[in-house]
């Protein structure tokens, strides 16, 4: 009995090492090495907007093109993520998508609203939204940049990153990288 113990803790703290301290390390190192921008969050610095480009922000101007809604916490909350988990029949969910279509639908009157404009993630931290859902932004962000919403159109097109090998995902904008570009292109007055 005493001998089966002593091996039980042995490997233990064999294990412990290799697999809590060792490996870990090993891996972390090597991400550092190869993918050093990845590992360290794909953050984009530099003002007016920072951040990571693997986590959705707010942005609530009418200048910005605005990210999917976000249950996380209060709101874009990386400590909080998660999804509402509400039903697709529960009342407050339905009150919500309805009064953000309305609003939405206010906005640009002549386009059906697309469903990621209303609808949040399952991590509610999504960075992406559709090429429909920045489309039908454009309007919004002419005018309060005093641009042709034709030039927006380009920019949107020039930004969207298409389908990964052509085959896996959707085309998506990542809203932060719109947004850097849309202040280096096209500054507020």
């Amino acid at each position: 009995m005493k001998q089966h113990l002593k091996t039980a803790l042995w490997f233990t703290l064999v294990t412990t090492i290799i697999f809590g301290v060792i490996y870990p390390l090993a891996v972390t190192g090597l991400a550092q090495l190869l993918f050093p921008r990845q590992a360290n969050g794909s953050l984009l610095t530099g003002a007016p907007n920072a951040g990571s480009q693997l986590i959705g922000q707010p942005f609530s101007s009418d200048a910005y093109f605005h990210p999917r809604p976000s249950a996380a916490g209060t709101g874009y909350d990386p400590l909080n993520s998660s999804g509402s988990n509400l039903a697709p029949t529960n009342h407050q969910l339905v009150e919500r998508v309805q009064t953000d279509v309305a609003k939405l639908h206010a906005e640009n009157p002549s386009v059906s609203v697309p469903i990621d404009l209303v609808t949040a993630s399952a991590s509610g931290l999504d960075p992406d939204i559709s090429p429909a859902a920045a489309q039908f932004q454009i309007p919004r962000v002419a005018r309060a940049r005093k641009i042709a919403p034709q030039e927006l159109h380009k920019f949107v097109d020039a930004h969207t990153t298409p389908r990964q090998f052509g085959i896996l995902g959707e085309s998506r904008v990542n809203v932060l990288e719109l947004n850097r570009a849309l202040d280096a292109t096209f500054p507020q007055n």
